[in-house]
């Protein structure tokens, strides 16, 4: 038995396939399957039931692999330790990033961060909170950027910065008209809303008190905040997009963007990782490069601005 069969076991579990799996650990499937049956083999045991589509694992399978992500957690653990005492630079980050930040925050330091630490290797999954808490628990990614909430106590928070929300409004919408959008003015329009369990999404509907925009017929849920701006490009309806999303819009795109009225809503985004975690050089450089990307007024709450 090797870390590196449990490392296969495991990635099939996550992926359920065997060829994104071996994908995934950079291996031709035929090595993957081979190393896994030899470990099979080892324990006499069937550890994923392949009769099935997509792949699952077994009943003893399952216990299998509980300890395997276990003994790779430890095993991981003292390449750390080691890689901490040496300040280095090197080796794997695995982050997991929300899909309402990750494509306004990546092109913004990970070109940079790779180029100026060539030999670290980081891999990024979008995911949502729930899902980078689990895998933080699982010991399946080392960090997660996220909307920093409540019920986070069992992880360290790394402040990176302070996001606002803005309307992004179509010119056919009356809301056009408004240099400023009040809560109260969000009601009858057609809005574009995030799918639930986006974070982004669930804090707009506290602070703007949509409740009665989610049974509202007028509400379209889809999962791409980037197809939402494009329909109100197109001259329909109303959404919402964060200050990183209005960095990247041209000149034309600009004209539809409006401010909340005072109190601004606004996310403050951190990196998450466990209590465990001791690689703080890694870590500290990863943070900065974040907060180094983007314009310095992001970095501090305003007084015009309210977290939610």
């Amino acid at each position: 038995m090797t870390l590196q069969q449990l490392e296969y076991i495991i990635a099939v579990d996550n992926l359920r396939h065997f060829a994104k799996a071996a994908e995934q650990c950079r291996v031709t499937q035929p090595t993957l399957s081979a190393m896994i049956q030899k470990l099979e083999e080892e324990l006499n045991v069937k550890i994923f039931d392949r009769g099935k589509q997509p792949v699952c694992p077994t009943d003893i399978g399952n216990c299998i692999l509980q300890q395997a992500r276990e003994v790779l957690v430890q095993a991981n653990q003292i390449k750390n330790i080691i890689e901490e005492q040496q300040h280095s630079l090197s080796g794997t980050f695995r982050m997991g990033i929300l899909p309402t930040i990750a494509p306004y925050l990546l092109p913004r330091f990970f070109p940079q961060l790779t180029k100026k630490y060539p030999q670290l290797d980081i891999r990024v999954s979008e995911m949502k909170t729930e899902d980078i808490k689990k895998a933080l628990q699982l010991g399946d990614i080392d960090g997660g950027v996220v909307a920093g909430l409540d019920n986070m106590e069992e992880f360290v928070q790394t402040p990176l910065l302070y996001d606002q929300f803005y309307a992004y409004v179509s010119r056919d919408c009356s809301l056009f008209r408004h240099e400023r959008i009040r809560t109260s003015d969000v009601t009858g329009q057609q809005l574009w809303l995030l799918d639930e369990g986006h974070c982004f999404r669930d804090q707009l509907m506290r602070f703007c008190q949509l409740e009665t925009a989610r049974a509202s017929k007028q509400a379209y849920h889809l999962g791409s905040m980037e197809t939402f701006m494009r329909m109100v490009e197109s001259g329909r309806g109303i959404t919402f997009i964060p200050e990183l999303a209005v960095l990247q819009l041209s000149a034309a795109q600009r004209e539809l963007v409006r401010p909340f009225a005072i109190p601004m809503p606004t996310r403050r985004l951190v990196m998450l990782t466990g209590k465990n975690f001791v690689r703080t050089t890694l870590l500290n450089a990863l943070a900065t490069a974040i907060r180094e990307s983007v314009p310095r007024e992001m970095l501090s709450l305003k007084g015009t601005q309210q977290v939610v």
